[in-house]
């Protein structure tokens, strides 16, 4: 059994807060843990409702073209602006020397990635696409779906050894499970290849701000800087010009450039989170309701339960996570990912050990090429779906299904 105070402890509700009520149409149905929402964020935006909302009359926006002078010229500058004014507040990525490309969340700028680093390279043959595993499940179905002949997907960058052209996708801190990452190939090589940053996660919610990344091509997302992954807003920040060209023709090609709409409602919302930042700074006090200190707060009691259940669980193991000191929060504090990747001790399937023990819905690690014992949980679910997976693997020695 757990200790009593995960047991006692009152329900989570949908913004992951504590809740008197209960939700017991979950007691005897599937849980699904599988998918990425960002829908614990929630609650703050909430109470921020008034000040981000925008209003869009019908005579505005009608354009493709929103700025002409810039290389991605369907991008609102105020967009743009803004970007960099995050990135400045927060310190985790250099803008000053780099061309930022926006495109439809940052999975479309993956693709427009690939196309513009293979299309600039010399090999007569696809150039090869690797990830360290455990790498993000999306890599390989979304490198290999439009049977380019430019790129392929080639697996695991920890075993590739091809004396061959190669891009080389680092995701830091990791998705599924958390860990900060450089890149491999080079190390075993001993020559570099084209490099794709994933930076996603390098937000202070998630991870220690340690140092202002300043890396070649990086990939941001508004789904998990904010949580609005509804609105489909992704950024790059792009050294050499030319790529950044290759990537805003290629979002042309796919789409004819991104929503103003979505931009709007992007610019508003980090607009308000940064005037909250220095709002607060003006003052000279430390808000622990400001954005990144809420959210941190919630992600964070959910990592304390999830591992005191898993601790008396004895069926799964969590990784565990250094400490560091951040930059941006002034304080040392650990990791604390969107996913939790458990493992199973035994040598046990995890999506049918979570799926026939707990009816709990997870992602296997066969598919971040990892094996069948690991699985991935959404940390950032609605907080009656998380109470009650806590709830049952808890009480896993009792349940029957």
């Amino acid at each position: 059994m757990v200790a009593n105070n995960v047991l006692s402890a009152a329900p989570l509700n949908n913004d992951g807060l504590s809740s008197s009520n209960t939700n017991a149409p979950l007691q005897n149905s599937f849980i699904n843990l599988d998918q990425g929402d960002t829908v614990l964020f929630e609650s703050y935006w909430r109470k921020m409702s008034d000040e981000c909302a925008v209003v869009i009359k019908g005579c505005e926006l009608l354009s493709y073209v929103s700025d002409n002078a810039s290389v991605c010229w369907f991008m609102k500058p105020e967009l743009r602006d803004v970007i960099k004014r995050l990135h400045a507040l927060v310190g985790n990525a250099e803008t000053q020397d780099g061309h930022i490309v926006i495109g439809n969340g940052s999975t479309q700028l993956f693709h427009a990635s690939l196309f513009a680093l293979s299309s600039s390279s010399n090999s007569p043959n696809p150039i090869n696409v690797v990830a360290a595993s455990p790498y993000y499940s999306g890599y390989p179905d979304e490198t290999d779906i439009v049977c380019s002949s430019l790129y392929k997907w080639s697996g695991d960058a920890k075993v590739y050894d091809k004396n061959e052209e190669y891009i080389e996708i680092v995701t830091s801190p990791n998705n599924p499970d958390g860990s900060l990452r450089r890149p491999v190939v080079n190390k075993k090589l001993g020559r570099e290849g084209k490099l794709i940053h994933d930076l996603a996660y390098y937000w202070p919610h998630y991870t220690p701000i340690t140092h202002k990344a300043n890396h070649d091509l990086m990939l941001f997302t508004f789904s998990k800087c904010t949580g609005h992954s509804g609105s489909r807003i992704g950024w790059a920040i792009v050294k050499d010009m030319d790529i950044a060209k290759k990537m805003t023709r290629y979002i042309v090609m796919n789409s004819i450039g991104v929503s103003k709409e979505s931009q709007t409602r992007a610019a508003k919302i980090m607009e308000v989170l940064c005037d909250s930042y220095d709002q607060n700074f003006k003052l000279g006090s430390k808000n622990s309701e400001l954005f990144f200190e809420y959210s941190k707060r919630l992600i964070k009691e959910r990592w304390e339960k999830l591992r005191e259940v898993i601790k008396e669980n004895g069926d799964l193991i969590l990784p565990k996570f250094p400490g560091a000191y951040c930059n941006f929060t002034k304080e040392s504090s650990e990791t604390y990912p969107a996913f939790a990747w458990l493992m199973c001790k035994k040598d046990e399937d995890g999506v049918s050990y979570l799926e026939k023990e707990l009816k709990v819905l997870a992602r296997s690690g066969n598919r971040f090429g990892s094996g069948p014992r690991c699985t991935r949980i959404n940390m950032l679910s609605r907080g009656d779906d998380f109470h009650e997976f806590l709830k049952r693997l808890s009480n896993i020695k009792e349940i029957s299904y």
